[in-house]
C-alpha cells in the first residue's frame, strides 16, 4: 500500500473531492455505512481545529486515492477515532474491493493500537479485534415519510396514536406549531446546548458541553456548508417559543442524529418525539434515506426505529508495549460499562443512582 499521512490543513482540494465522491456513490457500491456524515472530511477537519493529533492517511494505488483513514494519535502512538466519545461512525472509507491490512496501516500511520467505539459495518480487517457490537437504531424514510408513518402504526400502533395526539393537543394548548428543519440562528443553537446541559445534570450525566472542544466542535459544524455535507439545527416551535431542538450532520442520504433536547416545561406533550417525527417528514422530502439514531438503548429510539444496523468497539493493536499499556487500562472500564448497560437488573438501579445524583446537583447549585 502507497499510504501518505497528513495534517488536516495538508489535504488537497483533490483527495477531499474525492473522499467525498466514495461516500456519494457508497450506497450504490454496497457501502452505504460510509456515507455517514461522520465518516465524512469536514467532520475530521472540524475536529483537527479542535483537537490535536488528528492526522488523515491517505491510501493510493496507481496514484489514485483508494481509501481515507482519519484517526487521533498521541506522541507516545496511541491512536484513536478522531472525535471518539462524540463520534457515532468510524472506519476507513474506501472504493469497492479494496483490501487493506490492519497492522500494516496502523504501521504507516506510526499507531501501536488504535482504539474505536463505533465502527460501522464491512471494515473485517479492523472488526476481528472488536471486542463487541452493538445496535445503532434507524428511521428508514426512503419510501416517504407516509410509508415510514405506515411503518410505525403498524410496529407501534398505541405509541403512534399518543405522539401524534400529543401533538395534536399541544397545538390546541399552546397556539400553534411551527417547525424549521434547518434553522441558521446561532442564539438558537445556544439554546439547544443550555437544554442539553441541563438534561446531563440533571440525569446525572457528565455534561459534554463542558468540555469546551465539544462546544467549540458543534458550533463550527453548525457553520459548515459543504456538497453534500451540512450541519443542521431542526427547531419545533410552539406561538413562536422554542420547545424542542436538535442538533446533527448530513450527507447526501444520511441524517445522523446527535443532539436532541427540549424545554421540560412541556414534557408533558412529548416535544422531543414530535420533533423526531417532524424531523423524519423534512428529510424524507429532502431526499434523506435514512436518520441514524445511534447507538444506546434509549425507549424512545426502539419506538421510532424501522431497523437497526450495527457497530462494534475495540482495539486494533501492533505487537508493541504500548499497545499493551492501553489495552490493560482501557479494557476493565469498558467491560463494566457495557455489562451495565446490557442488563436491566444493572442497569435500572444505576439509572436511578444517576438521576439522584443529578437532582441533589440541581438543588445545590
Amino acid at each position: 500500500m502507497d499510504i501518505s499521512v497528513y495534517r488536516p490543513g495538508e489535504l488537497s482540494a483533490a483527495d477531499r473531492a474525492a473522499w467525498t465522491s466514495l461516500q456519494s456513490k457508497a450506497h450504490l457500491q454496497g457501502s452505504p455505512e460510509l456515507a455517514n456524515p461522520f465518516l465524512s472530511p469536514e467532520f475530521a477537519l472540524a475536529v483537527g481545529r479542535c483537537r490535536r493529533g488528528v492526522r488523515i492517511a491517505v491510501v493510493r494505488e496507481d496514484g489514485e486515492p483508494a481509501a481515507f483513514f482519519p484517526f487521533q494519535r498521541t506522541a507516545a502512538g496511541v491512536g484513536r477515532a478522531v472525535g471518539l466519545g462524540v463520534s457515532d461512525a468510524q472506519g476507513l472509507v474506501h472504493r469497492p474491493g479494496f483490501v487493506w491490512d490492519a497492522r500494516e496501516l496502523l504501521r504507516a500511520c506510526g499507531l501501536a493500537v488504535w482504539e474505536f467505539d463505533h465502527l460501522v459495518q464491512g471494515q473485517e480487517p479492523f472488526a476481528a479485534e472488536a471486542r463487541g457490537s452493538f445496535a445503532s437504531p434507524v428511521m428508514d424514510v426512503d419510501q416517504g415519510y407516509d410509508a415510514y408513518l405506515r411503518h410505525l402504526r403498524s410496529q407501534a400502533p398505541k405509541f403512534t396514536r399518543t405522539t401524534l395526539a400529543k401533538e395534536r393537543r399541544l397545538g390546541r394548548d399552546a397556539g400553534g406549531l411551527r417547525y424549521v428543519h434547518d434553522e441558521r440562528d446561532p442564539a438558537m443553537l445556544r439554546t439547544l446546548m443550555g437544554w442539553k446541559s441541563a438534561q446531563y445534570r440533571r440525569t446525572g450525566r457528565s455534561d459534554r458541553f463542558a468540555h469546551d472542544w465539544i462546544s467549540h466542535l458543534v458550533q463550527q459544524l453548525f457553520h459548515t456548508r459543504s456538497e453534500p455535507f451540512a450541519g443542521i439545527l431542526s427547531v419545533l416551535y410552539a406561538d413562536d417559543r422554542p420547545i424542542a431542538a436538535h442538533f446533527g450532520l448530513r450527507t447526501e442520504r444520511v441524517l445522523a442524529c446527535w443532539f436532541p433536547a427540549y424545554d421540560p416545561e412541556y414534557a408533558k406533550y412529548s416535544p422531543g418525539l414530535v420533533l423526531h417525527l417532524r424531523m423524519a417528514e423534512a428529510a424524507a422530502a429532502d431526499g434523506i434515506a435514512y436518520l441514524d439514531l445511534g447507538r444506546g438503548q434509549k425507549e424512545y429510539k426502539d419506538s421510532l426505529k424501522t431497523r437497526e444496523i450495527t457497530v462494534s468497539e475495540g482495539w486494533v493493536t501492533r505487537r508493541h508495549p504500548v499497545a499493551i499499556g492501553h489495552r490493560a487500562r482501557r479494557a476493565p472500564v469498558r467491560a463494566l460499562r457495557n455489562t451495565v448497560q446490557s442488563r436491566p437488573e444493572l442497569f435500572a438501579p444505576a439509572d436511578r443512582m444517576l438521576k439522584k445524583i443529578g437532582r441533589l446537583r440541581s438543588h445545590n447549585q
